[in-house]
């Protein structure tokens, strides 16, 4: 039987269902502390870091917290190998290729997880911040670096407006088993979508902007990470609460993630 067969099999797709689902809930782990980290923020608390590195801070200092983020890792290698399956078998070219993406992506925050855990923690609170800087440094220093890094801004920020616009049309709904749903529980899952949606998809729009800005100024402290793009919205002149509504957002979508691990079709 070729791999592909496989992996279509029923044994094939009872591990790769297994892995989607254990990936989601472990996105909504970390979504669900980065939105409590940010809300403690917003009432004052400063010495927390809303990226996933606080998160992960957060887990570990759980009893068992050293298992815990194992378990975080090895589900965020399921999410990666969920995506995997979709970028090498999927039907449509473009949704294949954003699998591929996010199957690196996912790779490489699972293995961020497991340096974590394993006692590595210099990829603690504020690491989001400090690779973004590195990063924006260093790619301003390649040939047509400011292009390169303004395209890269643009394409985050318009990745938060399809994100938004999605979430508010509720196209998530199509991967949904609707049918096995409660009336109230669909309700609830609209709540957790749409404004999980929203909020995430507003964070990726100000991150975007923060990195256009950088490339316009050639300035590399300009481009920002999750924590500080979180603390921005503090300087607004909604004040902390527009910092609030967020955070609740980016904790809604930590519950989406779950609601998504029990009710999506994998």
């Amino acid at each position: 039987m070729s791999v592909r067969g496989k992996a279509n099999g029923k044994n094939g797709r009872t591990v790769v269902e297994v892995a989607g689902r254990w990936g989601f809930a472990a996105r909504g782990v970390i979504y669900l502390l980065v939105g409590v980290l940010a809300l403690r923020i917003a009432f004052g608390d400063n010495g927390e870091q809303a990226d996933k590195g606080g998160a992960l801070t957060e887990v570990a200092a759980q009893p068992m917290g050293s298992v815990l983020l194992w378990l975080l890792g090895i589900g965020l290698v399921g999410m990666a190998l969920w995506q995997l399956t979709e970028a090498l078998w999927g039907h449509k070219t473009t949704k294949r290729l954003l699998s591929a993406g996010r199957t690196v992506f996912y790779a490489v925050v699972a293995w961020s997880v497991f340096v974590f855990a394993g006692g590595d923690h210099s990829g603690g609170g504020g690491e989001s911040d400090r690779q973004s800087h590195d990063m924006t440094a260093k790619a301003l220093d390649l040939p047509a670096g400011q292009w390169l890094v303004g395209a890269a801004g643009v394409a985050i920020a318009v990745a938060g407006v399809v994100g938004a616009v999605q979430a508010v049309r509720r196209s998530y709904r199509k991967h949904l088993r609707l049918g096995e749903m409660s009336s109230r529980t669909r309700t609830a899952v609209d709540v957790t979508g749409v404004g999980g949606g929203v909020a995430r998809g507003l964070v990726f729009v100000v991150a975007g902007g923060f990195v256009v800005r950088a490339a316009v100024t050639y300035r590399p402290s300009e481009a920002k990470g999750l924590d500080d793009t979180i603390r921005s919205f503090a300087d607004t002149p909604a004040g902390p609460w527009l910092l609030v509504a967020v955070a609740l957002g980016l904790a809604l979508y930590g519950l989406f993630s779950f609601a998504m691990a029990v009710w999506r079709r994998v």
